[in-house]
């Protein structure tokens, strides 16, 4: 009588043991967890040297310096925040319908080249920080979070310093249409070029 109770029940554990073997995930699974780091590969590739913003009391500023790629593929910039400001934008240079250079946003953000770099400078590419929560004074540091196409991030330091070259303004328009920076002057440093290394 035992004999025929000890069948039915290994046959349960049989069919038990084939179903979950059946719900068992394949072993390619861990594919989403590989592709995942292809942001932080991204952001690993990123590197800045010369970084550096327009000390400012108020309104708005410009951040620059030089965005290094050593990946072998392009990365995008998409966008960036500081808690210096309220709002972050991608500028670039641009001539206008009047044939006039003009500051606005950068469509489709900064691309920087496999092993190559991308310059942020006066009157070229740029960060516009717009509606600085407190006054940029030389000598202090700004954070800035620059967000990569993929979902990464790259985070980097610049220093304030005081600058006059290229004379950009930086003024909301009238009505808050837009922001004109101007074009620059025939005084004052070149445009696009850095402030010497003794200032701050």
């Amino acid at each position: 009588m035992s004999k025929k109770l000890v069948y039915p029940a290994l046959s349960l554990l049989a069919a038990a043991s084939l179903a979950l073997t059946g719900c068992a995930p394949p072993a390619s699974t861990p594919a989403p967890a590989a592709a995942a780091t292809a942001p932080a590969k991204a952001a690993a590739a990123l590197a800045v040297s010369q970084p550096w913003v327009k000390a400012a009391a108020s309104g708005m500023t410009g951040g620059f310096g030089v965005l290094k790629n050593t990946s072998d593929a392009d990365i995008t910039v998409t966008g960036a925040s500081t808690a210096a400001a309220r709002t972050v934008e991608l500028h670039e240079t641009a001539m206008g319908a009047d044939g006039a250079m003009r500051m606005q946003a950068k469509q489709g953000g900064f691309v920087i080249p496999a092993r190559g770099e991308l310059k942020l400078e006066p009157g070229a590419n740029h960060l516009m920080l717009m509606g600085l929560t407190a006054p940029v004074t030389a000598g202090a540091d700004v954070t800035f979070t620059l967000e990569l196409a993929g979902g990464g991030s790259f985070d980097f330091t610049a220093v304030a310093k005081d600058f006059s070259g290229a004379n950009e303004s930086y003024v909301e328009e009238e009505g808050g249409a837009g922001m004109s920076h101007g074009q620059p002057s025939s005084t004052g440093s070149a445009p696009g070029s850095a402030p010497s290394s003794t200032s701050k």
